[in-house]
């Protein structure tokens, strides 16, 4: 595949962005047309009128979450890929989304229904529970001060196992609402607020820099751990780094969505077909690539069988899964 200067991407994927979340803003229950949703956001109509109301107040807030959840899982997933050297490992390969759906599922299932600065107690377990497994993936790893990477690796695989078999047993020893629980562990925006956006938004902006200002040491790193150090890069420090920052991005993500698969796999991927390797050229074109993954999905999880409404991660996964399995066979060149 021919790749493509970051000045045409960041611009089209911008535009892609920019036309899906007008069409977003309008569709749902009450249609509106894409002129009045530009004259809403411009602040062209005055009072509190209906439709004011639903683009301002209710859709906007959760489309600009779903542009920043998208956005958070495919910077994490272009992390944790390098972090990896593997383009098929994901954000969720460390045990975050397992830690933040039993943290919800723990909320659930005993019945702790509080907010904290306007943020569900849901939410509020979830982004506690991915950050615990991240820290025990992190404690369980740390040899002599290092990370090494396979230890990393099977660490996270066995917290994510057990938090996975922690989440049943305490929805069926509980007299939690099940179908609430498995809506929320298969991903939804439904009803999100500013005080969601809020909640992630900080993290969104500081992950982003972050990992933008480490583009270049892990370029380095992936040429050789060695051949890094000796160009004065902190390799340890940077993989503790990338680590924290993905786990964080991830955690941010999930708390506030559900878990949302394949979108921390599939958009870094793909974009390092179309802008490169580079890490530099990836991080911004992953970020706008995963907010123009998850903003088209909500659109069409609230299309598909309106005026029901699918969960997220139904949709990304029925578009994950088949474009995944091309990438392999075409990395793999054979059949699965």
């Amino acid at each position: 595949m021919k790749r493509l200067p970051l000045r045409v991407v960041l611009p089209a994927l911008g535009l892609i962005l920019g036309g899906l979340v007008v069409v977003s803003l309008g569709a749902g229950a009450v249609a509106i047309p894409p002129a009045r949703v530009v004259e809403a956001l411009a602040g062209a109509e005055k009072g509190t009128g209906p439709e004011l109301t639903i683009v301002r107040d209710i859709r906007l807030p959760r489309v600009l979450l779903a542009a920043l959840v998208g956005g958070m899982l495919a910077l994490s997933g272009a992390a944790m890929q390098g972090f990896f050297q593997n383009p098929m490992a994901d954000p969720y390969i460390i045990g975050v989304s397992s830690g933040a759906a039993l943290g919800a599922t723990a909320a659930l299932s005993l019945s702790l229904d509080f907010w904290v600065w306007g943020i569900s107690s849901v939410s509020v377990f979830a982004f506690a529970g991915a950050l615990l497994a991240a820290l025990l993936v992190a404690g369980i790893s740390l040899r002599e001060g290092r990370l090494p990477v396979t230890v990393v690796l099977l660490s996270g695989v066995a917290v994510a196992s057990l938090a996975s078999a922690l989440t049943p047993l305490l929805m069926l020893a509980s007299q939690a609402d099940l179908q609430r629980v498995f809506y929320w562990l298969m991903g939804s925006l439904s009803s999100r607020r500013w005080e969601h956006l809020h909640m992630v938004w900080p993290y969104a902006l500081g992950g982003a820099v972050l990992l933008q200002c480490y583009a270049r040491d892990l370029n380095l790193i992936l040429q050789g751990e060695e051949q890094a150090q000796y160009l004065g890069v902190e390799v340890e420090r940077v993989k503790r780094v990338l680590l924290v920052v993905s786990a964080l991005l991830a955690a941010a993500a999930v708390a506030v969505s559900g878990v949302v698969g394949f979108v921390g796999l599939i958009v870094p991927h793909f974009m390092r077909l179309v802008v490169g390797p580079d890490h530099r050229r990836l991080f911004p074109a992953s970020l706008l690539g995963g907010a123009v993954l998850v903003v088209g999905a909500d659109l069409l999880a609230r299309l598909v069988l309106a005026p029901a409404e699918l969960p997220i991660g139904v949709i990304t996964s029925l578009l994950g899964c088949p474009f995944f399995l091309y990438l392999l066979r075409r990395r793999n060149g054979a059949a699965l």
